[in-house]
Parts: structure tokens; sequence; C-alpha cells
């Protein structure tokens, strides 16, 4: 078994977080978002993964490169580097790690996460992860027949054809067959909307008799920009917390103040005088004073003093310290 993860998107709806660090590489309950996608994609494999191949932009450096075979050492498996220089779609995307692409492969986009409770059922010909969605014109979605199986892939309708979404994760049981239908688009410069897309490999490959199934997630959680990505994290730790994880690190200091849980508190993290939680996230290093923090996710090395803090995103190495209110109010104010 592969993994894929195509990444090479400079996450321009997530800055100013990506300005310095690759948005797969944001936090999301204290790891990686791109470590906590493929963690849930091993554990629903039920097989040894060899390989995982990233794909990204050649401008994430060697600092990223190393840091995302790490994510794979710590699975047990082979990391491997792949390049997509341009935005030229999904399917260019894909083929990028061509020398990849051989037996049983999953792909998944780095920009989603997903709760799921079954095991990979690798006897398919293929698996297409759906979820039912209000508007799905920006998304490729799937049609199906009465049994179930899909019949036709559109990407991004316009018009209404479907309302089951792809959420990005696919299972291939021929990596091989699959290449060769993305090189016959990139050969013939078959576009839709200008890229290469995935769904119009997909649908070719439906039509020479490849059978896909599609799959369900219990809970499907984006992280396109900065609201969707604390609520992403605040339902991180809701599952983790229900898998009965570690979230706090022994070295962590916890003096005077309350930690209404779930929360992840990183190594040598020091709390003083504050409330912090419920969906917080604190990285390696950070101090928090005098605050009160919900609903937040705080990057390694910041101090924070003196803030009421909710539904915020705080980067790397940030010092900011508020001035504590000095006032005299009279009877009867309202103040909001």
């Amino acid at each position: 078994m592969k993994i894929i993860v195509p990444m090479a998107g400079l996450g321009k709806r997530m800055r100013p977080h990506t300005l310095t660090t690759p948005k797969p590489l944001l936090p999301i309950a204290g790891r990686p978002i791109v470590m906590r996608l493929v963690e849930d994609i091993v554990r629903i494999c039920g097989q040894k993964v060899e390989e995982i191949a990233f794909v990204i932009h050649p401008s994430f450096g060697e600092k990223t490169e190393k840091n995302l075979l790490q994510v794979a050492e710590s699975l047990g498996s082979k990391g491997k580097i792949y390049y997509q220089e341009e935005p030229l779609g999904t399917a260019h995307a894909i083929l990028c790690a061509g020398d990849s692409l051989q037996g049983n492969v999953v792909v998944a986009f780095a920009d989603t996460l997903f709760k799921a409770d079954f095991q990979l059922d690798t006897t398919k010909d293929g698996i297409i992860w759906v979820q039912k969605i209000d508007d799905p014109r920006q998304f490729g979605v799937v049609k199906l027949n009465e049994q179930g199986e899909i019949i036709e892939f559109v990407e991004k309708p316009q018009t209404f054809v479907s309302d089951l979404a792809i959420i990005g994760i696919y299972y291939f049981k021929d990596g091989a067959y699959l290449k060769k239908h993305l090189q016959y688009l990139l050969d013939n410069n078959i576009k839709d909307k200008g890229e290469y897309q995935l769904t119009n490999a997909l649908e070719n490959m439906k039509n020479e008799g490849t059978k896909f199934s599609t799959g369900q997630v219990l809970e499907w959680l984006d992280c396109g920009n900065k609201d969707v990505t604390v609520y992403t994290n605040q339902r991180y730790l809701s599952f983790l917390e229900e898998r009965k994880a570690p979230l706090r690190a022994k070295s962590a200091q916890i003096e005077n103040s309350v930690i209404i849980e779930p929360c992840f508190i990183d190594a040598d993290v020091k709390i003083s005088n504050s409330v912090v939680g419920p969906y917080v996230s604190v990285g390696r290093g950070t101090h928090i004073q005098n605050s009160v923090v919900r609903n937040c996710i705080i990057q390694e090395n910041s101090h924070l003093e003196n803030l009421n803090l909710h539904n915020s995103m705080i980067g790397n190495s940030v010092k900011w310290v508020a001035q504590p209110l000095n006032v005299s109010v009279g009877d009867f104010n309202q103040i909001s």
C-alpha cells in the first residue's frame, strides 16, 4: 500500500500563517495537518503502508521536506518527495508522483481531515469518499445508480447534478492503471475549467469498466481558511478525547490556572493565572499568563499576556502583551 498526498498549493486563504509555513504543516491538535491526515489513513488501511509520497511546491524548502520525511518515518513508512511547479490541476498533481503509482494506492489531498470507523476494502476496483453537502458547486460530485455504483463524475457543477461531494480521498486497486489515464489527459491536453482534472480520468476509467464505489466518513473536516481550521481543531480535540489519547505533555507547567478540557498542551508550555479551554491547542514552549483563551490554536514559543481570546489562531514566536484595563465606571452604565 502507498499513500500519495498532493499538497503543492500555497494556501493563500490561510495567510498570514502560510507566509512562513506551508498550510499542511499548520497544527491541528498540536500536530501538522498532513500528519493527522496520514495517521488516519494508516489507521483505516488495515495493512502496512510501505511508502508515503508528498507532492509539494519547490519553494517549500529543505526544512519542510525534512519534516515530511519524518512524518512518514514516524508511521513506519518510507517517505518520498515530488514537486509540482505549476498549479495545473488535480490530475497533474497526482501524476507528479508517477513513480509511486503502483499497486494499491490511496490518494488524499492535504486540506481535509476526517473521522471514520471502517477498514479499507482493498478488493474494490476503486473507492471515492463522498459527503452530502448543501452547496456542491465548488466540489467534484458523483451520481449513483440504484445499486449505489458511481455512474458519473462532474467537476464543480454550476447547475445541480448531485449533492454528493468528493471529499478528496480516493483508493485505487491498480495505481499503474490510474497513471495511464492521468497521462492520457496531459498527452491530449484534455482540460476542464482550465486544468487537468482527476474527475476526467475517473470518468474515462469508469467507461473502460472500472467499478467505483463510494465511501462514507462519520465526519469531514476542512482546513481551507482560519475559521474552519479552528473549528477542525475543536472537533479533532474531541475525537482524541474519545480515543483517550494523551493531550498534555508531562513537562507542561500549570500554575494557579484552570484547564477546561479538551485541550492539547505541548511540552514546555507554561500557563499561569489563566483560564484555558475548552478546545485550545497550545504549541511547544508557549507561555500564557493572566489570560482567558478558548477555542484557539496557539503555535510554538509564543508569549501571551493579559488577553481574552476566542476563535483565534496565533502563529509561532508571537509576543503579545496587552495592557489590563484601569477604569472607573459609574452606576447604571451598560458597556458592550
